[in-house]
């Protein structure tokens, strides 16, 4: 999901950018550092030059009736920002199911990527909702998020992206506060248990504050569109939007939007990665070799150990460790409990790879994984699994180089005259 995952490619339409005079701008970060709502979120993107009346006229497709979008210019702390607020007319403020508001979406003349992305960030929100009250997704009642106005706040903010041209959407961590919230279900915590549910893999850090600070809608729009969540991006920033909330808090309740130029997009996978290292001097070779092992079996990506020469010139070794994060706990325990080391040192890397994919090729001597490896669409490295060529070399009798070529010989026989 997300415009960075589809990569859309966008034509003009009655009510596209050629109205709007906007220059593309290939990617956003969202930074939260107050938290997000969809009214901030849509606010912001204003405030960065998204066209209100072209965001209007698109809107007013949508068969809602009674409602009207209020902007204006308003401060919150010190920094100057841009409120919207959805005026409904009481009458027309009913819940809703998911099936009515697919059926509200794509009955709109809204650009087909808009409507797909306004429908996932909804579907989001459905099995967010379902699954915290046990209920499935058909079942589900949109209360808040059904009302007219958060309609508006999500399709709004999907179609101010559409009219910016951002291609790809980045966001920072998300702010962990506290308190309670008051709902259509009752008083419940903060972050509310739908907003925790869309948080799932999304990093946070605490902030103590008593208010919501982050919204389900908001952390729906965030997990539907956004690339990665961290830090920001590679970009020269062009567009700075400020989008106020509703509440006054102790620092400004603004959500802010950089929008800018990318370097020319690279065929690249990009992930956050952590390293941890630690330096041994007094550890054998055989718990050296039992660690890596075990940090292996954890769920390590990568181990290795590097010579080194330590203090009073004794020869030692960094023993280095590749994991995700969730993997960190683990691998510190282990390295603490499984080696000599009193501490270790912990680094979040940005790693970029190729995209690669796995074959399975028929060799004389059974079949054999090939990972692939492609830059855009050219295949740019081949590489026998060694697990399996050295199975079917220890089978055959043969050496293991020999099983090795010929994985790669049938693995090139697969490639067409344009992949080679």
């Amino acid at each position: 999901m997300g415009f960075a995952r589809q990569n859309i490619a966008r034509s003009a339409t009655k009510m596209g950018r050629t109205q709007t005079g906007c220059k593309n701008m290939a990617c956003v970060f969202v930074d939260c550092f107050a938290g997000i709502s969809g009214d901030m979120f849509l606010a912001a993107l204003i405030d960065a030059g998204a066209p209100a009346e072209a965001l209007l006229t698109g809107l007013r497709t949508l068969p809602l009736h009674g409602w009207d979008l209020q902007i204006a210019r308003v401060r919150k702390g010190a920094l100057a920002a841009t409120s919207v607020t959805v005026i409904v007319d009481h009458h027309h403020h009913h819940h809703r199911h998911l099936a009515d508001i697919e059926r509200l979406i794509a009955a709109s003349q809204l650009p087909d990527p808009v409507k797909g992305q306004s429908l996932a960030v909804f579907r989001l929100l459905a099995e967010a909702e379902a699954k915290v009250h046990g209920i499935s997704v058909d079942e589900v009642h949109f209360h808040e998020v059904g009302a007219v106005d958060s309609i508006v706040d999500i399709v709004g903010a999907v179609y101010a992206l559409y009219l910016l041209g951002v291609q790809s959407v980045y966001a920072s961590a998300l702010p962990f506060s506290h308190g309670r919230v008051q709902t259509a279900h009752g008083e419940l915590p903060v972050p509310a248990p739908a907003t925790l549910e869309l948080l799932r893999g999304v990093p946070t850090y605490p902030l103590n504050v008593d208010a919501e600070l982050v919204t389900p809608t908001g952390a729906a729009l965030l997990k539907g569109l956004a690339k990665s969540f961290g830090t920001p991006p590679p970009l020269t920033p062009q567009r700075v939007g400020y989008g106020a909330g509703k509440r006054d808090l102790p620092f400004p309740n603004v959500l802010r939007v950089i929008l800018g130029d990318a370097p020319e997009a690279l065929p690249l996978e990009r992930e956050r990665l952590m390293v941890v290292e630690t330096n041994l001097d007094d550890m054998t070779g055989e718990l050296a070799g039992f660690v890596m092992e075990r940090l292996l079996e954890a769920g390590a990506r990568d181990v290795w150990l590097t010579p080194a020469q330590m203090k009073k010139n004794r020869p030692a070794v960094i023993l280095s460790v590749l994991c995700d994060a969730p993997a960190l706990p683990t691998v510190l325990r282990l390295l603490l409990t499984e080696t000599t080391t009193l501490g270790v040192r912990v680094q979040e890397m940005e790693r970029w790879c190729l995209p690669r994919e796995m074959w399975e090729v028929a060799t004389p001597y059974g079949t054999v994984r090939v990972k692939v490896a492609r830059w855009g669409d050219a295949i740019v490295n081949l590489a026998p699994e060694y697990d399996d060529c050295r199975r079917r070399a220890a089978q055959h009798g043969v050496p293991l180089k020999e099983v090795m070529v010929a994985a790669i010989v049938a693995a090139r026989q697969r490639l067409s005259p344009a992949g080679r």
